[in-house]
């Protein structure tokens, strides 16, 4: 799924133009954007937690010289905490088919037989 598909989504699901989904979308993703780079917790219920935690410095390898140490700098990263009911989809006992969703249509370059 890419972002376009999380669009048409939404506008079919709330019903209104593909100009109003794409503008919540983007906002949506920009203000949890925002709200990562402060270091802030996203919470979705039902759904999972975005959190950024700290990464230590360390010492890295150039694969062409594994011979070669490089520094790696402390930074920060995002990890996703998947939410109980996401996490229960794994086992297949919540799975369900989907509902109403027209069959993918092959991409360009590709055939009909695989």
């Amino acid at each position: 799924m890419i972002k376009n598909d999380i669009i048409n989504g939404v506008g079919e699901a709330a019903s209104i133009s593909r100009q109003k989904a794409t503008q919540a979308v983007e906002t949506i993703i920009e203000v949890m954007r925002q709200s990562l780079a402060r270091g802030d917790r996203i919470e979705l219920r039902g759904f999972g937690v975005f959190l950024v935690k700290p990464r230590k410095k360390g010492i890295g390898r150039n694969p062409k010289k594994p011979t070669d140490e490089v520094q790696i700098p402390p930074g920060f990263t995002i990890r996703f905490k998947p939410g109980k009911d996401l996490r229960d989809m794994g086992d297949g006992s919540n799975v369900q088919a989907p509902v109403d969703v027209p069959p993918a249509e092959p991409g360009p370059g590709t055939t009909p037989e695989g």
